[in-house]
Parts: C-alpha cells; sequence; structure tokens
C-alpha cells in the first residue's frame, strides 16, 4: 500500500512519526560530516528540501534529541553503526530567516533579532546554577529585538560557547534560508543597511567563533563574497554546478519513476518528465522537484505547483522592467530556444539591473533556467567564477510560470488586450487600433524604467507587449522576430501552425526629424519597411501564398500608438 503524500511537512521528525511519504536522504548526513568543512553554504532552488534536510541533521546531532534514534531506525544511515553512536552527542543551534520578508530595514532587523532572542528563550536553563558569571547572565537577558548591533553580532558566538560549556561540546549551527533577508532588502531599497548588519553577524558566528563545531548555511543564491562573507576565508560553497551532495537535494529520476510506480501510476512517467525535470545539480543530470512531484502523488494532476509558491517578485521585476535585450532573449526562451550566455554563481544583487549576467545567474540558481552545456572559463576569456552556459527554460511548469506572471503585466487591462488579440485574428483593424491605444495607455509607465521615459518607453512597451504575444499565440503561430533594425524598429512574424493568415507587424517610433510629421506617416514608413526589406520572402519559401500574409504598421508617439496596413 501506498505511503501518503503530505503536503508542506518541513520538520523531519514529524514527516516520520507520521509514516509520510520519504525519500530518504539521510546519507547527506554522512557526506557532510566526513567532509570536515566547518562552515558550509549550500544553495538549491526554493522548495528543494532545504529545511527538511536541516531539520533531519538537526534531529540527528542534537543532544535534545539523544534518545531519538528510533527517527533513523530503517533509514540509510542507520545500517552505519558508527552513526548509530554519533546520533544525539551535539548541542544544535537551528534557526530560518526563512520568514525574514520586510519592507523596511528597522522592521527586518527586529525580525532577525527575534529570531536569535527565541534560540536564547529555548535554552534559558542556561542562566541557573554558576555555569555563567553575573556580566554573562546580564548579556544573556540583553539578547532582544531592540538589542545593539554589537549584541546581535556577538549572539550566536556567545550562545554557542554557552552550549559548549554546558554540554562539553561545540556547537553545530544551522542557518535555513540565509538570504532571504538580502532579497527583500534588494526588493525594497535598503540594501546596504542589511549587508552590514550581516557581515557582522557572519563573521562573528562563523568566523571568529571558537566554539563551533560545524555550521551548514543554505540559500537560493551565493550571495557575492563581497557584500557578506568578505571575512569568511573558511566558507566551503556548494552551488548547483558542484559535485558535492548532488543527489542529497531534489528527487532523482530513479526515485520518482520508483515513487510513482508505489502509488500506482507507472503510466505517467513520461508527462511527469516533461513537467517537473530538468534540474542538474554537478555532473547528476534529470533532478526532479521534489514539491512538485509530491503534489502530484498526493493529487494524481498536473499543475503548476513549485512555480506558484511564490510571488516571483524579483524575476518579474527584472524581467518587465529589463532593457529590449533581456526580453529579446526571454523571446526566444519562450519559444522553445536556448540562450548563451555569462553566467557567475556570485549573485550581485545591487548590479541586477545594470548587469544582464547577473539577471542569468540569478534565474539559473533560483531554478527557472537549466544548463544544456557549459564551456570552461579559460575558453571565455571571463574570471575563474564566471561559465559560458547555453540556457533553456527548466521545464513545461516553469514555462507556463512565466506565461502567467507576463498575463500579470497586463493584468489590470487584461480584457482590452484579449479583445485586442481577437482584433488581430479577425484583421479588424478599427478594433485593433482602440484596444491597443487603451493597453498602452495602461501599461506603458509599467516598462519603464530608464532616465528618459520618452526614449525608452516605447521599445520597452513592445518587447514586453511580444512576449504576451508568444505566451498568447504560441499554439496557433510560431513567433519570431528580427531583430536587425535600429532603435525603435522591431519587425514580428507571426507564421501560422495551420491554415491561417500570416502575420507581419513592424514597429516604428515617430520620426518628426525624418519628415514623419503625423503618426500616419510613421505607419507608411513602417509598412514601406515591410516591402523594402521583403520580409515576407521566408513565408513564401515555406508554401504561404502572397494572399495568406498580413502587414501591419504600428506607429508609437509617446504612448500613443497608430496600426495600419
Amino acid at each position: 500500500m501506498a505511503r501518503t503524500a503530505g503536503i508542506g511537512y518541513q520538520d523531519f521528525e514529524q514527516l516520520i512519526i507520521e509514516d509520510n511519504f520519504y525519500v530518504d536522504k539521510t546519507m547527506f548526513i554522512k557526506e557532510w560530516w566526513e567532509s570536515k568543512d566547518r562552515v558550509t553554504l549550500i544553495t538549491r532552488p526554493r522548495r528543494f528540501g532545504k529545511t527538511l534536510n536541516m531539520s533531519m541533521l538537526e534531529k540527528f546531532f542534537s543532544v535534545k534529541y539523544a534518545d531519538r534514534g528510533d527517527l533513523f531506525e530503517g533509514l540509510l544511515i542507520w545500517e552505519d553503526e558508527t552513526y548509530q553512536q554519533l546520533q544525539g552527542m551535539y548541542p544544535v543551534v537551528f534557526i530560518s530567516f526563512a520568514g525574514i520578508k520586510e519592507n523596511t530595514f528597522s522592521e527586518a532587523r527586529k525580525s532577525m533579532c527575534r529570531t536569535i532572542e527565541e534560540q536564547y528563550n529555548k535554552n534559558d536553563y542556561l542562566l541557573k546554577g554558576s555555569l555563567l558569571n553575573d556580566r554573562e547572565k546580564e548579556f544573556y537577558q540583553e539578547i532582544s529585538v531592540s538589542m545593539s548591533d554589537s549584541t546581535a553580532a556577538a549572539a550566536l558566538r556567545s550562545l554557542s560557547d554557552f552550549l559548549g560549556r554546558y554540554y562539553g561540546r561545540k556547537a553545530i549551527i544551522l542557518l535555513d534560508e540565509y538570504d532571504t533577508p538580502m532579497q527583500e532588502a534588494y526588493v525594497n531599497g535598503y540594501w546596504d543597511e542589511m549587508t552590514g548588519f550581516i557581515r557582522s553577524l557572519f563573521n562573528s558566528t562563523f568566523k571568529a567563533n571558537p566554539y563551533l563545531e560545524r555550521a551548514v548555511m543554505t540559500g537560493i543564491t551565493r550571495v557575492s563574497k563581497e557584500s557578506i562573507f568578505s571575512d569568511l576565508n573558511n566558507l566551503e560553497v556548494i552551488t548547483t554546478t558542484s559535485d558535492k551532495y548532488e543527489e542529497d537535494f531534489g528527487f532523482t529520476e530513479e526515485e520518482v519513476f520508483s515513487a510513482l510506480d508505489e502509488f500506482g501510476m507507472s503510466d505517467r512517467k513520461e508527462d511527469v518528465k516533461r513537467w517537473y525535470d530538468g534540474f542538474t545539480f554537478g555532473s547528476k543530470a534529470d533532478i526532479y522537484n521534489p514539491w512538485s512531484v509530491i503534489n502530484f502523488l498526493s493529487k494524481g494532476k498536473f499543475r503548476t505547483y513549485w512555480a506558484n509558491t511564490s510571488a516571483n517578485s524579483i524575476i518579474g521585476k527584472l524581467i518587465q522592467e529589463g532593457a529590449k535585450d533581456v526580453k529579446q532573449s526571454f523571446e526566444d526562451l519562450l519559444s522553445g530556444g536556448h540562450l548563451t550566455a555569462p553566467v557567475d554563481e556570485q549573485i550581485v544583487y545591487d548590479m541586477l539591473n545594470a548587469d544582464e549576467m547577473a539577471i542569468w545567474s540569478l534565474l539559473l540558481a533560483s531554478g527557472y533556467l537549466k544548463v544544456i552545456k557549459v564551456k570552461d572559463y579559460e575558453e571565455t576569456g571571463f574570471g575563474a567564477d564566471t561559465l559560458i552556459c547555453e540556457l533553456a527554460i527548466t521545464n513545461l511548469e516553469v514555462k507556463l510560470m512565466f506565461g502567467g506572471m507576463i498575463h500579470g503585466w497586463f493584468a489590470g487591462h487584461m480584457s482590452d488586450y484579449n479583445d485586442f488579440i481577437k482584433a488581430l485574428l479577425k484583421n479588424d483593424l478599427k478594433a485593433m487600433n482602440t484596444y491597443i491605444n487603451r493597453v498602452a495607455m495602461g501599461t506603458f509607465s509599467y516598462f519603464d524604467t530608464g532616465k528618459k521615459p520618452s526614449e525608452s518607453q516605447p521599445e520597452r512597451f513592445y518587447h514586453g507587449f511580444v512576449l504576451g504575444l508568444i505566451v498568447e499565440l504560441n499554439n496557433k503561430y510560431v513567433i519570431t522576430s528580427n531583430r536587425e533594425s535600429g532603435f525603435g524598429r522591431y519587425d514580428v512574424m507571426l507564421e501560422p501552425r495551420k491554415q491561417d493568415d500570416a502575420i507581419i507587424l513592424e514597429f516604428k517610433v515617430q520620426d518628426s526629424e525624418d519628415g514623419e510629421k503625423e503618426l500616419s506617416d510613421t505607419v507608411k514608413a513602417a509598412l514601406k519597411q515591410i516591402e523594402d526589406k521583403n520580409y515576407e520572402a521566408v513565408l513564401i519559401e515555406k508554401g504561404i501564398e502572397k494572399g495568406r500574409i498580413r502587414k501591419y504598421g504600428f506607429a508609437f508617439s509617446g504612448n500613443q500608438v497608430l496600426i495600419g496596413c
């Protein structure tokens, strides 16, 4: 009989006690312990079992679970008698920054201090007796949401000292989702304040801490060394390209197919692969998204489970407000193509707006893109931390998530946008003009972050607009773009998959210096360019008759649009 595929379990003890579906990852304990790395940072996409594995480490090593070897009986780690003796032998401090999602630095700082305070409250037995002297007890009482920066920086180091004295062993510190405060700081504009605070905390906790036995940090991204790790020279960093722990987070194909057999879904293997496969960690390909797999086992339906567990606020912001090259690359990706780009696994958050490489690096680390092929850095001319990667959208679930995100750009004007699409398909020029102007009026500012809006708005808008076309019409048309023209001009070709008309769109910004006094003059110039450059030739070569090729010129002036044919 199949086990129950319970959703949302992040506590190892609860998962095991309730006999929920669990893929045995306990050999991670042995692999990590025998590596003897003092401080380990492991990055994986969200919902890939990071918190569950950290909870597993806590339950295995913590002295508070010294009599709970039953949690590991029947699992792989318990077959090694050496590790049976190691279970429950160390004081463990396990904290998570996953909930630090505040809009201001002051509130984020309070939340982080409160998280540390909770650890002190859980261990307040340390205040009894003479283990701590009067000054240490006074320090203990200072730990609060309003403690000073210096007290906060020293808090975890001091706690590991107190625990070490009490139990006679140095402490293990586990910090889950270390980078969540950093992401929120970037989105909400308090990056510099947050990096200064975290840098001091990490230096005291993980470097200048003689009371530390081992430590593990997990997160989605490897935040740049210069931002918060500049003083940490004892850090072992495990990213998605590292071979270490490559099978310990996420499900392998063997594990997924075995689960499908257990749940009587053996006939769904290829569909599950198309939806939820696509991740590669180290040299191990075909890693599946565990959150979506478990949800599928529970519900038996294909849905965007993983993609919908987060607002994806950073991703949406970067693509929506990104320059034309970013949107053009996404057009290729959404159309099933690949992107070749430099990737640096150290994410420089404060460079995301200016550095296209940082965007692709973040998308890769977050699991939205997958690596098809990697070139060695010596071939590229970049630094040793930079790889040139051929990238693609990870799987069908992520592609659908991007589609939903692009829909969201037009959410307030979705009715007008849909009506424009219908009018385009029906060749209703009057309706096309009505609805495109409503959409443009409402969404131009959405796509603009440039210093010269009058120059950047049209380009940013129509690149976002084309992404919308790809999402809406990809099932009916093969949508390609010709980018050989300069600023303000952008050709789009819709090649029908069946017997519909082919469509060519030419975008042009009004240029009064070029004799375009009216928008109608700009429309004529756009249509003339379609003819002069013979854009229809590629369609005719594919057997589409001239009479089935429609041509439209789009003229922009500010947020006004005129379409002609």
